[in-house]
């Protein structure tokens, strides 16, 4: 059952943009990623400390969550932006 791909893709004259833009974004999570995995590995007690009703810990988990999807976002928005602008 092999089915070809649905529509025919060409040449993506942004895909280096879009390489670069990944990339940049990659790096950026995985700093603040490290921080969170720093502060756990070295003063694991400085998560106890209470923010906005909730533990470090727990803020700093959703905040890293929010922050993947806000990145995808805008990785998506600009990506498209990119295409329209360059393959035309």
């Amino acid at each position: 059952m092999g089915h070809g791909p649905a529509v025919k893709l060409g040449k993506d004259a942004a895909q280096a943009y879009k390489t670069r833009l990944g990339i940049y974004m990659f790096i950026l999570y995985t700093l603040f990623y490290g921080s969170f995995v720093a502060i756990n590995s070295i003063k694991p007690s400085m998560m106890e400390i209470v923010i906005m009703g909730q533990t470090l810990a727990i803020v700093f988990g959703f905040g890293l969550i929010v922050f993947a999807l806000i990145l995808a976002i805008i990785y998506n928005s600009m990506c498209n932006a990119a295409e329209a602008r360059l393959n035309k």
